[in-house]
């Protein structure tokens, strides 16, 4: 997996903050909007997902909106988490599932 990002990805939730794409693009010397960085979330959040975790990506923001980004929900979607509605309510949600995850283990 992706081991840079993931860890920070953890280390972020277990301290219940936010962190955004340009900082976890800079762990992998990619931009923010490049679809490898978003492959690289996708291929974690399917990851925890089949491990019955939260989407790890909910503490990664972008930065001008303070919410994720578009492939987020889409994937959640992909998933079955996300049957459509308030994207903002689905994403607090999940966020507090991972903070309340990660910062126990």
């Amino acid at each position: 997996m992706h081991e840079p990002i993931y860890e920070k990805l953890k280390e972020v939730a277990r301290v219940k903050t936010l962190t955004n794409y340009t900082e976890v693009g800079l762990l992998v010397g990619l931009e923010p909007h490049n679809p490898i960085l978003w492959g690289m979330l996708d291929d974690i959040n399917r990851y925890e997902h089949q491990e019955h975790r939260p989407m790890l990506s909910a503490v990664v923001i972008v930065q001008a909106d303070n919410k994720p980004g578009e492939g987020f929900f889409k994937l959640a979607r992909d998933l079955g988490l996300f049957h459509g509605g308030d994207e903002l309510t689905f994403w607090v949600k999940e966020l507090n599932r991972v903070w309340n995850y990660w910062s126990s283990h």
